[in-house]
């Protein structure tokens, strides 16, 4: 193998999962791509939980350890993968939230967790990998920072959707931090809603990343229960997509209520009722059983799937209200999140996320955020004209917004 090459890797580092891959800039080819888990999870499930863990130095140095031996071994996949040496990697770029680039650095937390809830920097950020904790040294590029919850893994996902943004254009990236944006015709009116991890199956008892062995796909058929899991594997958890289909499945089949209470087994006249039990004292519906044990939704699943669509939509309608908009007028809506599938727009219909009309016009786009990394790597301009993209986002806060959390709470209950 040749070691002309000079290859580029690109990361999103979301806050329950990290996805990267390997791009020739030459030619422009993915060579090779790959995700796991973000190893801090066990300082938090959630951003708010990550900055008060990183309040400590000590913390926040072992967070940055993590992460930076995580993106190296990630690193070295790839080229493996690719059959590429490693003295062809000649940089690497980083889009995540505003907290995951933060702590990717090391640097301090407290600017990001408290009012007027700021980054330490907005423009791009050129350092090295050295800087970022890893054994070798590279050149790195952190993704612009628009606001204190609205990050570089927003503006990748803009910027890789290869903007032919037509005006009254949604864009959503629903992850543990669901960002939003929507393009009124000239700028970009942008803000974060703490969803939580439940969209990404995080959190939840039985809830695992999109990984082999997650439950992706719910369909309930009469009373059959039919699922699906990521490469065919035995089932062992259950992913962002399998929650919301289970849950719409469950709402069309009366045994979830539209207050999203779970309904028991002596209110159920089919046999779904059997599924219906008890687990650790909290009302639980079974999805698998095996001999290694149960994949379930419980009631406090539930209420969380409720929670981080409220702040979603909520967030939503936050933008609309404040473009003059509504969501008919709606012209384009772009998905993409870490589901596991592609997730069909009917089932955001069903839980209460979209709108009859955002069914219809809603198109799904695989590692959003990913795609957007690796055309900034690949275009010769990228880094300029993503900077200029960043000057045109402007971020909407919604913390200690009242209409926010009037929407919020308006939003929590699932269609009748």
């Amino acid at each position: 193998m040749s070691s002309s090459r000079r290859l580029s890797a690109a990361f999103d580092l979301g806050t329950t999962t990290i996805a990267a891959s390997l791009v020739d800039p030459a030619t422009g080819e993915r060579l090779a791509v790959t995700g796991g888990l973000n190893p801090q999870r066990p300082w938090g499930a959630d951003v708010l939980a990550r900055l008060g863990a990183a309040a400590d130095p000590e913390v926040l140095a072992a967070m940055k350890g993590s992460l930076a031996l995580e993106m190296e071994r990630m690193a070295e996949e790839l080229l493996a993968r690719a059959g590429a040496a490693p003295g062809e990697l000649a940089g690497i770029a980083v889009a995540g939230n505003p907290a995951m680039e933060h702590i990717a650095l090391g640097l301090p937390v407290a600017s990001l967790a408290y009012p007027p809830f700021r980054p330490l920097f907005s423009s791009g950020k050129e350092v090295t990998t050295l800087e970022l904790g890893w054994r070798r040294e590279l050149p790195a590029y952190l993704l612009p920072l628009p606001g204190g919850f609205v990050g570089g893994d927003l503006l990748a996902f803009l910027f890789g959707v290869r903007q032919t943004a037509r005006p009254a254009t949604l864009y959503l990236d629903m992850g543990t931090n669901a960002e939003i944006a929507l393009f009124d015709g000239e700028r970009f009116l942008a803000t974060s809603a703490a969803a939580g991890p439940a969209f990404e199956g995080g959190n939840l008892r039985c809830g695992m990343a999109a990984l082999p062995g997650a439950i992706s796909q719910v369909a309930i058929e009469e009373d059959r229960v039919r699922l699906g899991t990521i490469a065919g594997a035995p089932a062992r958890g259950i992913c962002g997509s399998g929650v919301l289909e289970a849950v719409a499945a469950l709402l069309s089949s009366g045994v979830i209520e539209p207050t999203g209470r779970l309904r028991p087994s002596s209110e159920i006249g089919s046999n779904l009722a059997n599924r219906l039990q008890e687990v650790n004292g909290i009302p639980a519906f079974v999805l698998h059983r095996d001999a290694s044990g149960l994949v379930y939704l419980d009631q406090e699943d539930i209420r969380a799937l409720q929670l981080a669509k409220g702040a979603l939509r909520g967030g939503m309608e936050i933008l609309l209200a404040k473009a003059g908009l509504s969501l008919e007028a709606l012209s384009r809506v772009v998905l993409t999140g870490s589901f596991g599938a592609v997730l069909a727009p009917a089932v955001l219909k069903k839980v209460g996320i979209f709108s009859e009309k955002m069914v219809r016009i809603t198109g799904f786009i695989r590692e959003g955020a990913l795609a957007g990394v690796e055309r900034l790597l690949i275009e010769s301009d990228g880094r300029e004209r993503l900077e200029g993209l960043a000057q045109k986002v402007r971020v909407i806060p919604l913390s200690g917004t009242p209409l926010f959390e009037k929407l919020f709470l308006a939003n929590l209950d699932f269609p009748r």
